[in-house]
This record gives structure tokens, C-alpha cells and sequence, in this order.
């Protein structure tokens, strides 16, 4: 039973420690709006989705003012597009593309996403089209985000992949280069994609999910933080247990909206995905959560271990709170998304290397991070590669999401706005890699792969 101490509890999280609910997100399937006419699956897509999601955003809004909590965005994740274009004679993605930004217009969502491929073990019907013309889907679309899945566990590396989408993100960086380089902010590279996700830009509708179901990301770094400064000179034993239980309050508050939400739209609940996901706010950063347990500075030597006892915490306490628990479920480390990060960039002592290191212990992966203009597509590959062999040996999922600052150089800065924030170019090894990129071919699969 709710007793007064957790309600003014509640409150002062929310009103003073930017607890929100990141996202509610609407999972749509499209696999029956398939045909072999590409016109007939563009009139389906936008009827099935306005259909669907036409009163999200409006209850969305009504349970925000009726519980007091803050819902950020209201959003829609569907099948990958290179699915549902997999049937038609004539392939032509930017045609769904515009379809999907007209059905994100008509319902008020924030984002779609969706416009997505699953090329882990090679390319199918539809891949090779959707992938190229993600540069420009995102290049003339505001609310399209975009995702492909280059390698998984069970199946290795599709190096191929690999190598074209190094060329893809610069080439969206180059179209979007009078918007500070936009369209690699929401495109994600992924290693052992993740069906339910709810964040973008990474969110999909997977071929096993519901023909329609409610997906929430709860969000409350700054809840954690200050609960850490409240304990002050604890033993990190004490600090993960009080990180669990803060993790299970906010799970409980993601789960109650997730069902009300459900609900009220006539959709199954899906997932509650854990995430503590940041904000360019001061005080919403999981990097300042690191520095709460004893570093000077996120990146220092220790940074890692921080962030697996974190990760480790969160998931152990909100999988207490939810028995549905999804979508990636940990701390996000997005540079130019976490006030905390973007200053640790800025001084130097966060670096993309230490950043590779964090990955193998939290959350997605190198996410939002600028790097230098004249950066060439096979490091940018590399850089892929690399973070996609962290996801497939540990089995987790690991993810990409870099923007080449066409036209400036290490120290100079992108400002994107809203949630996905600011920061610096951040420095690459100029190395080449090119001739291992060139290669092609696929890594195999792990020994982990064999465990049947």
C-alpha cells in the first residue's frame, strides 16, 4: 500500500531529479500489407498505422496530466521496411519512406521507426535497396529513424554488410551536412538487435512480436544520482543495493503507464525497457551517476567497473518490478546525450577507446558520438566491426551510431537540439583498416553460438 512518504518521494523525483518516462512506443506489424505493387503497400502502411496509433499521442497526454508524470515522446516502431518491400516488383524504399513520414505527420508521433533491414546472415529480397536509400530516406524525412542488423551470435559478422554501411552513414552524414549532419543521428548499426525495442533510433517491430502491442522506456539517471548523494561514504556492496531498489521504483511507475496505456488503447502490454537513458539536462546523466561513486571524471581508469556495477543493479532491480522486461534494459552512454559525457569529451578524458571498453559491460554501444569530417568509410566500417564483435562474443546486444562532422575536425562542435544534444568531434585512430574491411565475407559464429 502507497503510504505518504512514497508519494512525496515520487514527486520530488519527478519535479527535481528529471524522472520521466522516456517513451511510450506503439509496436505495429505491417507483414499484411505486403503485395507485389509497391502503391498498394504504401496505402495500407498509412491506413494500418493511422488506424492503429491515431489516439496514442492523445492518451499519451491524458495519462501524463492525470498521474503527474512526464511522458517525453510518444513514438511507433514497425516491421523492417526491407520486409515489407521484399514482395514488391518494383522496389522502391523511398516510396515507404514518404509513407511513413505522412503516417507520422497524421498521428503527431515524434518518431517512426522501423525503416530497418536484417542482413546478420546476408542479404535478401529488398536489403540491398532499403540500405542504400537510407541516406536519402533520412536526408528528406524528419521523424523516419533507421536501423540494420549486421551480425548476431547465432550467425557471425556479415562483414559485406559491414563495409557498405561505413559508406551509408558518411554518405547521410553529406546530405545532412547543412543540418549539422542529422541522418547518422538516427541511424543505428546493431549487433543481436533486440525486437521490442522502444528507443530510437534503433526500434523495430520484429517478425515474432504481436500484430500490435505498447512498448515503454522508462528513464531516471537523475533519480539514481541523487539517491547516491543521499547515502554518501557507502561500500559499493551498499551502492548496488541502493541502485536496485531506486531501479525498482522506476520500473514499478514504467510498468503502471505501460498497462494504463494498454488499456486504454486496446493494445497488449508488451515490455518495460529498463534504460536509464540521459538527457543533455544537467543532472540526468549516467556519467555523473560514476562520478557519484568516487570518479573524478567519466572515463578515468575505473569507469568501466562503475558502469557494470550500474548495469549489473539496474537490471537485477527492475526486473523485480516488471515480469516483462525488454528491449535493451540497462545504462545508455550516448555522448552528446548525457551532459556529464559531453564534458568528459570536451576535457579529454573520455575517449572513444574507453567508450569501446564500457560498451562490453552496458547498454547498446558507441551512441552519438561526433567524429572527425574526412573520416573515411572503412574506419567508420571498422568502428562497426569492432563494437559488433563486443556484442557477438558476450551475447549481448551492441550497437553503432556515430555522425562523420562533414567539413570539421577534432575540438570543433555539432549541436543536433532537443534530446539529442551537443558535443565535440571526437578524435579516431587514423590507422586504415581498409584492406581487412575490403575482405568481405563473414566472421563465424562463435563457439558461444553452439548451445543447443
Amino acid at each position: 500500500m502507497l503510504n505518504a512518504r512514497d508519494i512525496l518521494e515520487t514527486i520530488t523525483m519527478i519535479q527535481e531529479e528529471n524522472l520521466d518516462i522516456r517513451t511510450i512506443t506503439m509496436g505495429i506489424s505491417l507483414l499484411d500489407c505486403c503485395d507485389s505493387d509497391i502503391d498498394v503497400v504504401c496505402r495500407r502502411v498509412y491506413d494500418k498505422i493511422t488506424t492503429k496509433a491515431k489516439r496514442l499521442v492523445e492518451v499519451g497526454e491524458q495519462i501524463e496530466k492525470e498521474y503527474g508524470i512526464p511522458i517525453i515522446n510518444k513514438r511507433i516502431s514497425v516491421t523492417p521496411i526491407a520486409i515489407v518491400l521484399a514482395g514488391c516488383l518494383k522496389k522502391e524504399p523511398l516510396k515507404l519512406a514518404k509513407t511513413l513520414e505522412r503516417a507520422a505527420l497524421a498521428v503527431g508521433v515524434n518518431f517512426i521507426g522501423g525503416y530497418s533491414a536484417l542482413v546478420q546472415k546476408g542479404f535478401a529480397a529488398g536489403d540491398r535497396e532499403l540500405i542504400e536509400s537510407i541516406p536519402e530516406a533520412l536526408a528528406t524525412t524528419d521523424h523516419i529513424c533507421s536501423s540494420v542488423n549486421i551480425g548476431s551470435t547465432k550467425s557471425g559478422i556479415n562483414m559485406d554488410a559491414v563495409a557498405e554501411m561505413g559508406r551509408v552513414v558518411r554518405r547521410s552524414a553529406e546530405l545532412t551536412a547543412d543540418r549539422d549532419c542529422i541522418g547518422p543521428a538516427k541511424l543505428v548499426v546493431f549487433c543481436n538487435a533486440p525486437e521490442d525495442n522502444p528507443f530510437m533510433a534503433g526500434a523495430f517491430h520484429g517478425v515474432g512480436e504481436p500484430d500490435c502491442v505498447i512498448n515503454v522506456g522508462v528513464s531516471g539517471p537523475g533519480v539514481v544520482r541523487a539517491a547516491l548523494a543521499k547515502a554518501g561514504d557507502c561500500d559499493l556492496t551498499a551502492v548496488a543495493d541502493l541502485i536496485k531498489r531506486t531501479a525498482f521504483k522506476i520500473t514499478r511507475m514504467g510498468q503502471l503507464v505501460a498497462k494504463e496505456a494498454s488499456r486504454r488503447l486496446g493494445v497488449p502490454f508488451g515490455i518495460v525497457d529498463l534504460s536509464l537513458a540521459p538527457t543533455p539536462a544537467v543532472g540526468d546523466s549516467v556519467a555523473y551517476i560514476l562520478e557519484e561513486m568516487g570518479l573524478e571524471c567519466c572515463g578515468a581508469h575505473g569507469t568501466t567497473a562503475a558502469l557494470a556495477l550500474l548495469n549489473d543493479a539496474v537490471k537485477k532491480g527492475g526486473v523485480m518490478a516488471s515480469s516483462h522486461v525488454g528491449g535493451l534494459s540497462g545504462a545508455f552512454i550516448p555522448v552528446t546525450e548525457d551532459a556529464g559525457m559531453i564534458h568528459a569529451a570536451r576535457t579529454g578524458c573520455l575517449r572513444i577507446e574507453k567508450l569501446e571498453a564500457m560498451t562490453a559491460v552496458c547498454s547498446v554501444g558507441l551512441d552519438m558520438i561526433n567524429i572527425p569530417g574526412d573520416t573515411p568509410a572503412e574506419v567508420i566500417s571498422a568502428i562497426i566491426a569492432d563494437e559488433a564483435a563486443i556484442g557477438m562474443i558476450n551475447n549481448k546486444a551492441t550497437a553503432v551510431r556515430v555522425i562523420p562532422a562533414i567539413g570539421k575536425q577534432v575540438g570543433e562542435e555539432l549541436s543536433f537540439g532537443g534530446l539529442l544534444g551537443s558535443g565535440p568531434v571526437m578524435p579516431v585512430n587514423p590507422a586504415s583498416p581498409a584492406r581487412l574491411i575490403n575482405r568481405g565475407g563473414r566472421i563465424p559464429a562463435p563457439l558461444q553460438a553452439l548451445r543447443n
